[in-house]
């Protein structure tokens, strides 16, 4: 499986979970509930699952991981 660059996917989970929380609010009407299945949708797809509850926790987790994998970056200092 392809894996999303992690600031693609930094960007779906921040947006899918602010527009949700704006709709839980009722801030939010008409076209978020489109933007909100096209964020979904691209979770699910994006982690390879197939519920959006689900895509958010691999999302996390894979998010995680990335931090796990950058090099420490070697400062001026340490030269």
């Amino acid at each position: 499986m392809l894996t999303p660059h992690p600031t693609l996917l930094r960007r779906l989970v921040d947006e899918y979970e602010a527009l949700m929380a704006r709709t839980a609010s009722g801030e939010v009407h008409g076209r978020s509930d489109v933007r909100a299945t096209d964020l979904a949708y691209t979770l699910c797809v994006s982690t390879g699952t197939r519920d959006v509850g689900h895509a958010l926790e691999r999302a996390r987790q894979m998010l995680t991981a990335s931090l796990d994998e950058v090099p420490a970056r070697r400062t001026a200092a340490a030269v």
